[in-house]
């Protein structure tokens, strides 16, 4: 007797998907918008449908557990480690658990975590994503990054709650209701009519890098600021200062790759270091080592291998997540 082929789990980002939306329905429990957003997720694919059962009956296991859950401010920093050590299942049963005893309370604490499982679009450490907005701008985000959207009928802006986005406008609403895209930030707003820029959240600045169109700067603190093709503005609460030709090009990363031009070592494992969990670094009397070439990102061993192979180094595992870069000797 023929069998029908059993259905693949889903996979570990999808995963974690459907618990990002458990999340922030739990949050926001009569959100109609957010509603049909889930669903919209569920339906494009019998994967997201699967995992969304998953996630769902695992909740619904937690209720004879919760003593022997962590308390919620372990629990988020737990939640990675978790995962790494878990099995699929396990790893669920505490997330959802996080999902289950977060109140809309405590969910709505500072915290970065649960900043990006609330937000509209998301990524984690080492992913990529694109995605068209309801204008037709292309939102594009980097690794680690969360963003939410805010369109109406007299106004179209984006806040950049952390991480990095590129971001291509598409057509204005209409000939004779120009409205500007506006990106918000705790440093300030970015506004354009049509343009391609990068914007990179750092601690106690962002990073503006504009490739085509303008983009007007408006800081908090300061007077606004016209920036062009070419141009690189780095914006704080109380200024933004115009840089010097940059040591690596700020949209690579959407290709999947870091293209440098005589960078230190340092500054190149700080930037790979975004890409991977656990701790990357180099000794003291290699940090000024210059490098330049084009490093893909897909995986970052084999970007670790390539500089042994560049430069007069070795690298150094003590652990897959504690590397270090040391002289060759």
């Amino acid at each position: 007797m023929n069998r029908a082929p059993r259905a693949e789990p889903p996979c570990e980002t999808v995963v974690r998907q459907a618990i990002q939306w458990s999340l922030r329905l739990q949050v926001h429990p009569r959100d109609t918008r957010l509603y049909q957003q889930c669903q919209h997720w569920r339906a494009q694919t019998d994967e997201h449908e699967r995992a969304w059962q998953r996630v769902q009956a695992l909740n619904g296991e937690l209720s004879a557990q919760f003593a022997a859950l962590p308390a919620p401010g372990v629990a988020v920093e737990a939640l990675e480690q978790s995962r790494q050590r878990l099995d699929r299942r396990q790893a669920l049963k505490l997330l959802s658990g996080v999902a289950v005893l977060g109140s809309a309370a405590w969910l709505a604490r500072d915290l970065s975590p649960v900043q990006a499982w609330r937000a509209d679009y998301t990524t984690g450490v080492g992913q990529r994503s694109s995605v068209r907005l309801a204008d037709g701008t292309r939102l594009q985000l980097n690794t680690d990054s969360a963003v939410d959207q805010h369109f109406t009928a007299r106004h179209r802006s984006i806040s950049l709650t952390r991480g990095e986005i590129l971001l291509e406008t598409g057509p204005r609403p209409s000939a004779d209701n120009r409205l500007p895209l506006q990106v918000r930030s705790e440093h300030g707003v970015f506004e354009t009519l049509g343009g391609r820029f990068v914007l990179r959240q750092g601690k106690g600045q962002i990073r503006l890098s504009v490739t085509a169109g303008q983009v007007l700067i408006r800081p908090f603190n300061a007077s606004p600021i016209e920036v062009h093709p070419g141009q690189d503005y780095r914006v704080s609460a109380t200024q933004a200062l115009r840089l010097a030709q940059p040591d690596m090009d700020a949209a690579a990363w959407v290709d999947g790759l870091i293209v440098t031009r005589g960078m230190r070592l340092h500054d190149f494992l700080a930037e790979v270091a975004r890409y991977r969990r656990g701790h990357l670094a180099c000794s003291d009397d290699i940090a000024d080592l210059r490098l330049s070439g084009v490093f893909r990102l897909e995986d970052t061993d084999k970007l670790l291998a390539v500089l042994a192979q560049t430069l007069p180094v070795r690298v150094e595992y003590r652990t897959r997540w504690w590397v270090t870069l040391r002289r060759q000797t």
